[in-house]
């Protein structure tokens, strides 16, 4: 499993922070100081394990250079905002953000957050069949009845969370301290918006999520 993480952020000191940590920590780090920067650096390795992106930055900002990663790529991705408002938030998850972390923050609970996503994503079963649909971690794919689905990071996350708790009735704060780590401070809205994405993906499949009213999910064939 590849350890290297890309670092895009304008401001010199903050690489240098983010960089020191995660080089004790194991990980390889490339850093980038502006968008554009970022997209060339990216697009020339293709193997990066997760790629840590500032909102805020000259020539092509956060939002942008994270559309054009997601038009090629489900590689999991942390944004650091120094916004912290609710619409940005919202913005950021339907465009594919994996996480959020506001700024100024603690290195450490960021490379607590990369483990995490890492580590989830490392732990499910290679390959996984289930009422015609396949899961295919190493390939980081989803068929259903043979034909490829196109799923974000975060809906391929919480599909094989679902699938994984197969008949378990799931709460939303479960869902979210699960699938998006134990210090997000979401909301329910957020799993209802990847809920219906996945569904309307999946098609006559999506019904397999069920809804527990007043509660929230459970997933059952």
């Amino acid at each position: 499993m590849s350890k290297k993480i890309l670092v895009v952020d304008d401001e010199a000191r903050m690489r240098k922070l983010v960089n020191d940590f995660l080089t004790k920590s194991g990980y390889e780090v490339v850093e980038a100081a502006d968008g554009e920067k970022a997209m060339e650096v990216f697009f020339a390795s293709n193997d990066f394990a997760m790629v840590v992106l500032d909102v805020m930055m000259p020539k092509m900002d956060g939002w942008e250079v994270l559309k054009q990663i997601r038009e090629y790529s489900t590689v999991p991705i942390i944004m650091l905002t120094a916004k912290s408002e609710e619409k940005d938030e919202l913005l950021g998850f339907k465009l594919g953000v994996d996480e959020y972390i506001s700024k100024p923050f603690s290195p450490k609970i960021l490379v607590a957050r990369i483990e995490a996503i890492l580590k989830r994503n490392n732990n499910f079963e290679e390959v996984v069949e289930i009422g015609g649909i396949t899961i295919d971690k190493t390939a980081h794919m989803v068929r259903i009845d043979g034909k490829d689905i196109e799923l974000s990071y975060k809906e391929f996350e919480l599909l094989s969370y679902f699938v994984a708790n197969k008949g378990v009735a799931l709460s939303r704060e479960r869902i979210l301290n699960s699938v998006w780590n134990y210090d997000y401070f979401g909301d329910a809205r957020t799993i209802d918006t990847h809920v219906k994405k996945i569904r309307s993906k999946m098609g006559e499949k999506g019904e397999y999520i069920k809804t527990i009213w007043g509660m929230g999910y459970k997933f059952d064939v």
